[in-house]
């Protein structure tokens, strides 16, 4: 079996696991945190946005240009992408099984070298990160990619 990593993830957490043979079960190679997503938003700008006044006596604030908890995720998936790099380059894994909030799934996906990409034998939108590796393992098919 090629050596296959499973990673899941969301926007405050990626596991990675392995498996022996095609229908083992998991194990736990890594577990990466960000912190920053699960802050709130008051915690993650530093002030208000600004407010304009307009020549007639009305006015308006400012509006953020990026939504701060959507930046930090979209942060977390480049770091998860930028390590998936890496370890590729030192041959530490042969394809890639990706499991992952529906949203995160999409920046995760984005950040991903095109090497990476065809790395990707199969996704699946799941938020299932704080669940043990067994019961991870019961989303995954009985018989893992072996392409």
């Amino acid at each position: 079996m090629k050596l296959t990593w499973i990673v899941v993830a969301d926007n405050t957490r990626a596991r990675i696991f392995t498996a022996d043979t095609p229908s083992s079960t998991l194990e736990e190679i890594e577990d990466l945190s960000h912190t920053g997503g699960r802050l709130h938003d008051r915690e993650i700008t530093s002030d208000l946005p600004g407010k304009i006044k307009s020549a007639d006596g009305g006015g308006h604030a400012f509006e953020q240009p990026t939504d701060p908890k959507k930046h930090e995720a979209d942060n977390f998936a480049h770091r998860i992408a930028q390590y998936l790099e890496d370890a590729h380059n030192k041959n530490r894994f042969e394809q890639l099984i990706i499991v992952a909030a529906p949203s995160f799934l999409g920046m995760l996906r984005n950040h991903l070298q095109e090497q990476l990409k065809k790395l990707v034998r199969l996704e699946i939108d799941k938020e299932i990160t704080t669940l043990s590796a067994a019961d991870i393992r019961q989303y995954l098919p009985q018989y893992l990619p072996n392409l």
